[in-house]
């Protein structure tokens, strides 16, 4: 399971570790593309294809949202391979996307990794403090 956050920095030459813990789990090949909210999305290959069933559906239909994803996230997405220190190049369509420029945050989210740039990510972080407990009350009370 994918969990915690990692800190890591973008470097001269545009390349940015995987932490060693999320490397074990996702394997050397693997897939980044936009995401939600300006961060970006990183899944093992195998875990691709799931995750597009989750967002989209099981529906041959091609339908005008199925379409917005498609080209949202779809084709957004690269595949990338590891070096040896766990390294990849960031594409200049998602470095400028989701804003990173130098230090980077991974958060893992169980079966995928978000990337966000530190200035996002801490906006973020501070807003879902905020919101925390009032989303776990209704969640709570809509279960009832």
């Amino acid at each position: 399971m994918l969990i915690g956050q990692y800190t890591s920095k973008l470097t001269d030459k545009e390349r940015i570790a995987v932490p060693k813990k999320f490397r074990e789990e996702l394997g050397d090949v693997l897939i980044i593309a936009k995401w939600y909210e300006k961060c970006l999305v990183l899944v093992s290959s195998e875990t691709w294809q799931k995750l597009l069933v989750r967002l989209v559906g099981k529906s041959e239909l091609i339908t005008s949202p199925v379409r917005d994803i498609d080209r949202f996230i779809m084709g957004s997405a690269f595949e990338i391979n590891l070096d040896s220190q766990g390294r990849f190049v960031l594409p200049d369509i998602l470095k400028d996307y989701s804003g990173i420029k130098n230090e980077v945050i991974f958060v893992g989210l169980n079966d995928r990794v978000e990337i966000w740039s530190s200035d996002e990510w801490l906006k973020l972080e501070d807003a879902l403090e905020e919101k925390a407990s009032a989303s776990i009350e209704r969640i709570a009370k809509e279960e009832k």
